[in-house]
């Protein structure tokens, strides 16, 4: 009787066990399917904005000689690393229509525009918009002010002495480098296609003064920490002098898709920049004493006067 009643009890406790094992398993596969789905659900809800650890690209106006802007660029790409933990790569772009592009294409995700660059490129993406904004280090303000150069020696000393003259802008993108100086011509009633014997257009700070000094033009526009640049290196002699100065103009600002990245990131990275000591800060080449908080209304007049200007072509001749 005991051999014939251990095979039965033997076979309930494993079938017992078997049970057991089975609903263990049940369990755990339908667990592992939830949190799968919801993983994957998680995935698609981030993905917008993507982890802290890839590489940050950030696009760079052409301000200087694309050297100069290298070096420049590598104390505050190293403190970046540093402080993010991730990989910092400047892009300097070839002009500045590039650079808006890379940012509004989002194949960037940060970009160093101008004034002008930002609203431009808040116009086609409204996800652009400033993280912070320089710190001009002789003002302490950030601002900063465009200016007409002009060489003397060809008997210029007011903006009506232009007419006639071989005139240089920056580029159609610049801020200090067209839209300011071209309202202010405007207002004074010159037209530089109907006034000026030749119009050029330089690229890029640093090469306005080259064509001022070089004599390739009879007067440029340029920011005004450009042209003492230039004097303080002995480039610009005293037969050059600025005729014209602006009012205050917001400086150019940092900007960031912020469709890219958290709130979180976000003030990660306003708090890296702003708390960037003083010699890492220069991106631009401009005397910079750090950084400040920026704001999309903070360059409503410079967006007043391009809508005033936007349709106003001025061709190379």
């Amino acid at each position: 009787m005991k051999f014939i009643l251990w095979p039965n009890n033997r076979f309930i406790k494993y079938s017992l066990v078997f049970s057991l094992l089975l609903s263990i398993s049940t369990i755990a596969i339908s667990c592992t399917s939830t949190s799968s789905n919801k993983s994957s659900e998680g995935e698609k809800i981030s993905s917008p904005n993507p982890p802290i650890s890839k590489p940050l690209q950030v696009a760079v106006l052409p301000w200087q000689s694309p050297e100069k802007q290298q070096e420049k660029l590598q104390p505050l790409a190293k403190y970046l690393e540093t402080i993010l933990k991730r990989t910092v790569n400047f892009q300097i772009t070839k002009n500045y229509a590039e650079a808006v592009d890379l940012i509004v294409k989002e194949e960037v995700d940060m970009a160093y525009l101008a004034a002008l660059t930002y609203i431009k490129a808040n116009e086609r993406n409204p996800n652009i918009q400033p993280l912070v904004i320089p710190i001009d280090r002789v003002s302490g303000r950030p601002w900063y002010t465009s200016v007409i150069v002009a060489n003397t020696a060809e008997n210029i000393e007011t903006l009506q002495d232009l007419k006639g003259k071989r005139f240089g802008f920056v580029s159609p993108s610049s801020t200090s480098g067209f839209l300011i100086p071209m309202n202010r011509l405007q207002n004074a009633d010159i037209d530089p296609t109907r006034d000026f014997s030749k119009i050029r257009y330089s690229g890029s700070h640093d090469k306005a003064t080259e064509d001022l000094v070089n004599g390739v033009v009879d007067a440029v526009t340029n920011d005004k920490e450009s042209f003492l640049r230039g004097q303080q290196s002995g480039k610009i002699d005293a037969k050059y002098k600025i005729i014209w100065e602006s009012n205050p103009i917001p400086a150019p600002p940092i900007v960031i898709n912020t469709k890219k990245f958290t709130p979180e990131v976000i003030e990660q990275l306003q708090e890296a920049l702003i708390d960037a000591p003083v010699g890492v800060v220069d991106v631009s080449g401009t005397e910079s004493a750090g950084y400040t908080l920026a704001k999309d209304s903070d360059f409503e007049e410079v967006r007043q006067i391009y809508s005033r200007l936007k349709f106003t072509k001025v061709a190379e001749k």
